[in-house]
């Protein structure tokens, strides 16, 4: 097994082959975080392009040395039961390009839960934790990965509450094919829904919430109303938003590499924008990745018009999960976290956990160094 950079031609061809892949792992998310430096890259087993890495690699204040990270990537053969083989040439050519280190996040779940099991885990005052639920089902795949990644000296990222510093270790999905593989209906996602989350969508379209879509290359001066909408939000809600610019790039990097890869919607209320939300899909993936609501009309319910039309969108595209990203693990009733873990529990799908993200020091001095100036910098 040999690793080299390819043309992002080649990396996008291979992304189109596969059935999932993450939209974190695509060429054109290179472009959307300009602030690192981008590279593709290619595993060959003799000449067959067999795996694709997007490596973002983030400089060191003052020093031509990097941090490479490969966010819910690369796209490699997880399932192989000799990972060295295709994690070694990655290190060793990432060393040769300065890195002091590698971060990558395995695309691989080690647990489920139901929605019943969570909804129960809430109301139950002696839980806490979902880690402390039992699974629905361990990842056998991904129960491997992190044995093989301890073994080859890799160490877990520390999470708080289930978010690492990059990507969430713990995602929402809702399954759009059944057990044996066939497309579940319209019907069939409805009546795996809560009560509340099928009233919200009647009453919706009773109070005459309409929605709309516009697809990522052309979004045009839509998108402001998408983020004017999204920063009253942020300061409802206290976080920090987003630039226009960054969803701008976002759109035009996304929307030029595969007119179907993303699209920004709206729900209004009688000429009011009520809610708006952004989705990506790579294959038979499909993300909400962004949303927003107006703190007014709240009674007209447009978040849960707005998600039912995006999963109504990834049906339609054969999609086969939904993924609403990331939750904390907290169960408990009194975490502020927890209100979002309830609204996203409400679609009747699963939590899902992944193995993480992983580092791998190059340089143990560098590393070390590149640990402590993210503390001071807070």
């Amino acid at each position: 097994m040999s690793v080299r950079v390819i043309p992002e031609t080649e990396h996008l061809e291979f992304i189109r082959g596969r059935r999932s892949a993450s939209f974190l792992q695509v060429p054109a998310w290179g472009r959307v975080k300009s602030e690192w430096r981008r590279e593709s890259l290619g595993w060959f087993r003799d000449d067959e392009l067999v795996g694709a890495g997007l490596v973002l690699y983030r400089q060191l204040p003052k020093i031509k040395r990097y941090l490479a990270y490969l966010p819910e990537g690369p796209v490699i053969d997880w399932e192989d039961e000799d990972l060295a083989t295709w994690l070694r040439p990655l290190t060793a050519h990432l060393k040769q390009q300065g890195a002091f280190g590698v971060r990558m996040g395995p695309p691989v779940v080690t647990r489920r839960w139901s929605a019943a099991q969570v909804k129960e885990g809430i109301a139950d005052d002696g839980v806490r934790r979902l880690g402390e639920l039992a699974p629905l089902e361990r990842g056998s795949v991904g129960a491997r990965v992190v044995s093989q990644l301890n073994h080859l000296g890799w160490h877990p990222q520390a999470v708080e509450g289930g978010f690492a510093a990059g990507q969430p270790q713990y995602n929402f999905v809702v399954p759009l094919r059944d057990d044996a593989g066939d497309p579940r209906t319209e019907d069939d996602v409805l009546k795996g829904m809560n009560q509340q989350w099928r009233r919200n969508i009647k009453k919706a379209a009773k109070e005459g919430v309409e929605v709309t879509s516009v697809s990522g290359a052309d979004v045009g001066e839509e998108l402001k109303a998408f983020h004017d909408l999204y920063a009253h939000t942020a300061q409802r809600d206290h976080f920090t938003p987003r630039p226009l610019s960054y969803f701008r790039t976002m759109c035009e990097a996304l929307g030029a590499e595969d007119p179907d890869r993303i699209r920004v919607w709206f729900a209004r209320h009688e000429g009011d924008l009520v809610a708006s939300t952004i989705s990506i899909r790579v294959g038979g993936h499909a993300w909400y990745s962004y949303g927003a609501s107006s703190t007014e009309k709240r009674d007209v319910r447009g978040s849960n018009a707005v998600q039912w039309a995006m999963i109504q969108d990834a049906l339609a595209a054969g999609a086969d999960v939904y993924d609403l990203r990331g939750i904390t693990d907290t169960l408990d009733a009194d975490d502020p976290h927890v209100g979002l873990i309830q609204f996203k529990v409400g679609t009747g799908g699963e939590a899902v956990e992944h193995a993480g993200e992983w580092d791998l020091p190059l340089s143990g001095a560098l590393y070390k160094a590149f640990q402590l100036y993210l503390k001071r910098r807070g």
